[in-house]
């Protein structure tokens, strides 16, 4: 079980509310930050994932490794979150 589950998102992104409601429905806790209202928090999503498109999702595992998926991907997003 994850540690932290982080979710960089925007207001408008449909792929951000389809990875919020899959963690919702597998029972998983997170913090989501919506860069329309924190765009200051920009930057941080920028050096994770290398990337401008959201979602970022960033999974901290209790041994404090991070994993970062860009997009909805399911392929790559379970591994984590079941590792």
């Amino acid at each position: 079980m994850p540690k932290k589950i982080t979710i960089y998102t925007r207001t408008t992104c449909q792929y951000c509310d389809k990875v919020k409601k899959y963690l919702t429905s597998k029972g998983y806790a997170y913090e989501a930050i919506n860069l329309d209202d924190e765009p200051k928090r920009q930057q941080e999503a920028l050096t994770l994932s290398g990337s401008l498109t959201v979602p970022v999702t960033v999974v901290e595992q209790t041994d404090n490794t991070k994993s970062v998926v860009v997009g909805f991907n399911l392929q790559r997003l379970v591994p984590v979150l079941t590792r």
